[in-house]
């Protein structure tokens, strides 16, 4: 019994974090485009290059803090399940820049890290998270 709350507190905090990692470089991309950018070394040279960064990083990444801010309080499963797909999509896509384009630089290397640990602790606590199967006897 006090393991399960354990892992449910666990499963909470970690969907709690993620969704302020990505609120947090959502507020920095409505305020200032170009300070999201600059992390990559990106300079942005037209308005539409700022709208895009500012819809991409701010709008979808507000979206996703609301989403796992939802999830987090009325279905932590299904917040780990989509945090698993949402961290391990961008482990995949860096994996793919590897063999695409080459070698990543020290952001890219340090984010690969810590997106794999991310998919591999929401992976690990979807399924110490998930409730026992119920069987339903015939009487």
């Amino acid at each position: 019994m006090k393991m399960q709350r354990t892992v449910t507190l666990a499963s909470k905090g970690f969907i709690f974090l993620s969704a302020i990692s990505l609120l947090s470089v959502s507020i920095m991309a409505f305020a200032n485009p170009q300070s999201v950018m600059d992390l990559v070394n990106v300079q942005l040279n037209n308005n539409d290059a700022f709208s895009s960064i500012r819809g991409v990083y701010g709008g979808v990444g507000m979206t996703l803090f609301f989403s796992l801010f939802y999830l987090m309080l009325f279905d932590t499963q299904k917040g780990l399940l989509f945090l698993s797909l949402l961290w391990g999509f961008y482990a995949l896509s860096r994996t793919i820049t590897i063999f695409a384009e080459g070698a990543l630089g020290d952001f890219g290397n340090q984010w690969l890290i810590t997106e794999s640990v991310f998919f591999i602790l929401a992976f690990v606590l979807a399924l110490a998270n998930r409730k026992p199967a119920t069987t339903n006897k015939a009487v």
